[in-house]
């Protein structure tokens, strides 16, 4: 039996139960990590399934050969890239999934590999980037973004207050040096965020190392297309899962799955329906679904966690 990896999937038992994989002959785990979300729904699929495993961190995909070496009846596939650009490029080869699912936002292994510079509690390069063979690292966003972008950014990605008085420090004091570092990034907003606020609200670069991670890697950018792309790919009967962890995220996923799953297309102004429109989705957990008390106290990374889905009608 293959080691499993260090890492505990969130919502295990809401997640499975909304992909409901029994039926299911094509997987596409938009966001395979270290396989936790894997493990459980390839171990209820039928023989001959596939199961296509998506990641942007070629690290993230070492992992998957343990996971199919525990399940040799499933054929198992890796793919190297964002979700967006692999589920477009899926579709245009005309595959057509039963279950899609995207557990969004920056896996619990990159957060603990401090050389990535995803945390603010270590000192490490600012790079950020979740595949650090492509893109812009942080430190490069930080040197060249005027105020108005950091600005912008912060508040998006990090609902941060002082996302303008953070934004002018931090290019008053990139005037004087670099900021290469993530200790360089945590003093600059120690010193800009004001002590009261600094009491009130935990860490004070958690929000702006969000902000900048979600902005380094098109995050929302990234969600609105694969959302869209996973749309087409459905099969009738196909499940959609999205589990994000920001109210940003959250806000995209909520929304095209409220647009997807409305029936009826006439104007608002319109008292009463006359399209008898039948929207092609229905939706699984409108409210969402978040962790239980149990699991947020075993796993505090759930803590911020919600699950909803959709289903294509047959």
């Amino acid at each position: 039996m293959a080691e499993e990896p260090p890492h505990i999937p969130v919502l295990p038992a809401e997640t499975l139960a909304m992909a409901d994989p029994a039926a299911a002959r094509v997987v596409v785990d938009g966001t395979f990590g270290a396989g936790g979300h894997a493990r459980l729904i390839a171990a209820g699929l039928p023989e001959g399934a596939r199961y296509i495993a998506i990641d942007r961190d070629a690290s993230a995909l070492q992992h998957l050969p343990a996971v199919a070496a525990d399940h040799p009846g499933v054929a198992f596939e890796a793919r190297h890239g964002t979700f967006a650009d692999v589920i477009e490029s899926l579709a245009r080869e005309g595959v057509s999934a039963d279950v899609v699912i995207l557990d969004v936002g920056v896996s619990s292994m990159q957060v603990d590999q401090p050389q990535r510079g995803f945390s603010y509690r270590n000192d490490a390069p600012l790079d950020m980037r979740m595949d650090q063979s492509a893109g812009d690292p942080a430190a490069d966003i930080i040197a060249s973004a005027d105020v108005g972008t950091l600005t912008r950014l912060l508040r998006a990605g990090g609902a941060e207050r002082e996302a303008r008085h953070v934004a002018r420090a931090i290019v008053r004091s990139r005037d004087v040096a670099p900021i290469a570092t993530t200790a360089d990034l945590v003093r600059l907003v120690e010193e800009a965020i004001p002590a009261a606020l600094r009491r009130r609200r935990g860490h004070p670069a958690k929000r702006v190392f969000q902000a900048l991670r979600i902005a380094v890697n098109d995050e929302l950018g990234q969600l609105e297309r694969g959302l869209d792309a996973a749309r087409g790919l459905l099969a009738p009967g196909g499940r959609l899962c999205v589990i994000s962890f920001h109210s940003a995220e959250d806000r995209i996923a909520k929304r095209r799955f409220r647009d997807w799953t409305r029936d009826c297309t006439c104007p608002p102004e319109q008292p009463i329906c006359t399209c008898g429109g039948m929207a092609d989705f229905e939706d699984l957990a409108r409210s969402g679904i978040v962790a239980s008390d149990d699991e947020r106290a075993a796993n505090p990374r759930a803590a911020s966690a919600r699950l909803r889905g959709v289903r294509r009608r047959p």
